[in-house]
């Protein structure tokens, strides 16, 4: 049973000038059920992705810039007005704990988690890490049974073995009952097995692993590098 069964979109909630109504794979979006524990948003940048994740964050009571439920600061406010008319729902299985992670507002999650641990807790110096390693401490330090991890592109910090690292991490927590929804343009984590994964091309639908578009180029340039880098370098390469 996942955590979140369902969004629901009231788009007369949301107001009329706001660039969330001109985003083309949101127009039709009212309802959208989670079918998985892990659910994927793929698609080209600027698709909508990480303002739909975000509004579900918001919706949850996420810090819009990351951080577990507790955490409340506001380094700039961007995040869209989505969140106004996007509701979430539960199931009656209740949340343990959870986690906001994205990619590119972790360095101020890394330097409130400095200033909260001063007031009690253990420092987990985020910053005397490199980005992939701490994007990995924090999810150690943060997967629980029973919770929801709502991830922004963690691949963005991860090198591709470490992104074989955290698909085991994310699959212990599922077979603990955990819940993760997360933008990604990664292959790997993409690959997960029995993983919802919804394309945000046109309009937004459903898109089976072998059919997203970080899974063929990515096999296209492996296969055939040689000429596709003669076609957009040039014969002299």
């Amino acid at each position: 049973m996942e955590i979140v069964r369902e969004i629901q979109i009231s788009w007369d909630q949301i107001p009329e000038d706001s660039y969330v109504r001109d985003i083309e794979s949101l127009h039709d979006l009212h309802t959208l059920k989670f079918e998985s524990p892990v659910t994927f948003f793929t698609g080209e940048n600027g698709s909508g992705k990480s303002t739909l994740l975000e509004a579900i964050a918001v919706s949850l009571g996420f810090n819009a810039e990351g951080g577990t439920r507790n955490y409340s600061f506001s380094t700039r406010e961007t995040h869209s007005d989505l969140c106004l008319g996007l509701s979430a729902i539960r199931s009656t299985k209740r949340m343990k704990w959870g986690y906001f992670l994205r990619a590119e507002s972790f360095y101020n999650v890394a330097t409130m988690e400095e200033e909260y641990t001063t007031m009690g807790g253990i420092p987990q110096h985020l910053h005397l890490r490199s980005h992939g390693e701490s994007f990995l401490e924090v999810m150690r330090n943060n997967l629980y049974p029973d919770s929801l991890y709502i991830l922004d592109e963690p691949e963005a910090a991860l090198s591709p073995q470490r992104q074989l690292t955290l698909l085991c991490m994310m699959d212990e927590a599922v077979k603990q009952g955990s819940q993760f929804i997360a933008v990604s343009h990664s292959p790997i984590l993409l690959a997960y097995p029995s993983a919802q994964i919804l394309s945000f091309d046109g309009s937004l639908h459903p898109v089976s692993y072998e059919d997203t578009d970080s899974y063929r180029l990515t096999k296209l340039f492996i296969t055939q590098r040689e000429r596709i880098l003669e076609q957009l370098l040039g014969e002299e390469q």
